[in-house]
């Protein structure tokens, strides 16, 4: 690999973005990432097509979620203006735009976005799997505090008996030899 090519991982994790339930790079990131044109890009992927069978490879965002993208994550510089809405990659995408590039640089950028969605992955995996600790550890407690109420209550009821007990042994006839 390049020494011109080093991109820092967080660069790289910055531009993936949570679109339609599912994690995506867009279009022109991954232009820029790649080191070519926007417009050379889509042109590769649209002679291409059969390389991106369905949306969870690659789709084209709405207006409205071309409206959002451009509000919520500053997509476009300031008078930029777009022809044709932004293409969306899923990592099957993006896997599949190094064989569509065709370029040894483009190969490496490709390793090291798909390492970087792995790593997503396992950071979102980390992240349930520790939330369904903390659920399991609330529920334990909150079993012991149903436990510990019966136990005070059972603790009382039987305070209550054994109060209830030594009154009445105070008011029984004693039974047997008087001295």
């Amino acid at each position: 690999m390049k020494n011109d090519f080093i991109i820092p991982d967080d660069i790289i994790s910055s531009k993936i973005f949570y679109i339609r339930k599912q994690k995506v790079m867009l279009d022109f990131d991954l232009a820029e990432l790649y080191k070519v044109e926007t417009k050379q890009l889509k042109r590769q992927v649209r002679r291409n097509l059969e390389r991106f069978p369905g949306e969870d490879f690659m789709f084209e965002l709405t207006p409205e979620e071309y409206n959002i993208s451009r509000s919520q994550f500053g997509t476009l510089k300031q008078g930029q203006n777009i022809k044709y809405a932004p293409m969306a990659f899923t990592e099957l995408g993006i896997s599949m735009l190094s064989s569509v590039l065709n370029s040894s640089d483009a190969i490496q950028i490709n390793i090291r976005i798909m390492r970087i969605f792995v790593n997503v992955r396992q950071l979102l995996s980390d992240t349930t799997e520790i939330r369904l600790e903390i659920e399991k550890i609330r529920n334990e407690l909150f079993n012991q505090g149903k436990n510990m109420e019966i136990v005070f209550a059972y603790l009382d009821e039987l305070s209550s008996k054994i109060a209830d007990h030594s009154t009445l042994e105070v008011n029984r006839k004693r039974i047997g030899f008087k001295p």
